[in-house]
């Protein structure tokens, strides 16, 4: 499987169904009579980001990397969402600004092409944290080693804070991309 297919076919199963549980918590908070905005304050820990930052680096960690692979800089608008992130704690925003960065997150997968970043695979990468660490890997091990882990960890956080918030997921809303392979009269009586 080429490098593209892989990368931006995964990250638009994990934003899919990261869209199903915003919907989801949308009609929990609805059936309780609260504001979702209410929801995007929580954490897992004290020292934990809330919900509102770890939508925001899901956003922007699935758009990041397309850039990067391809040898471009990350533009300042995406960059902005990152920083929306880190700034989430003080500023969390509202549920439908928060719902807009996955949503255009979603879009922006869309646009790239079918062979955008295969000659990335084995490309030089250096990964620069904030902290001034420095990664070097190639366009594969950057894609496995950083920014699927990277994109799954925000993602469960997410998913983990929504169910102790009450929203009720499951198992099945986190691989909804599975039910296009579910082979007829395969499913359990209820």
């Amino acid at each position: 499987m080429q490098l593209t297919t892989f990368l931006v076919t995964s990250l638009g199963n994990q934003l899919q169904a990261l869209s199903g549980w915003l919907d989801k918590a949308e009609a929990f908070a609805a059936t309780r009579g609260e504001s979702p905005d209410a929801l995007l304050a929580l954490r897992l820990a004290p020292d934990m980001f809330p919900l509102t930052t770890q939508l925001r680096f899901l956003a922007f960690q699935t758009q990041e990397p397309c850039f990067r692979l391809q040898g471009e800089a990350v533009p300042d608008k995406v960059l902005a969402v990152r920083q929306e992130g880190r700034d989430g704690g003080e500023r969390p925003g509202t549920w439908a600004e928060a719902r807009a960065r996955v949503a255009e997150a979603a879009r922006f997968l869309t646009t790239i092409a079918s062979d955008a970043l295969d000659a990335a695979a084995e490309r030089p990468v250096a990964h620069e944290l904030p902290t001034g660490m420095v990664f070097d890997m190639n366009g594969e091990q950057y894609v496995r080693d950083w920014v699927l882990p990277q994109v799954t960890f925000h993602q469960m956080v997410a998913y983990a804070i929504l169910r102790q918030a009450g929203v009720p997921l499951g198992k099945v809303d986190y691989v909804p991309q599975m039910f296009a392979y579910l082979r007829p009269g395969t499913v359990p009586p209820a």
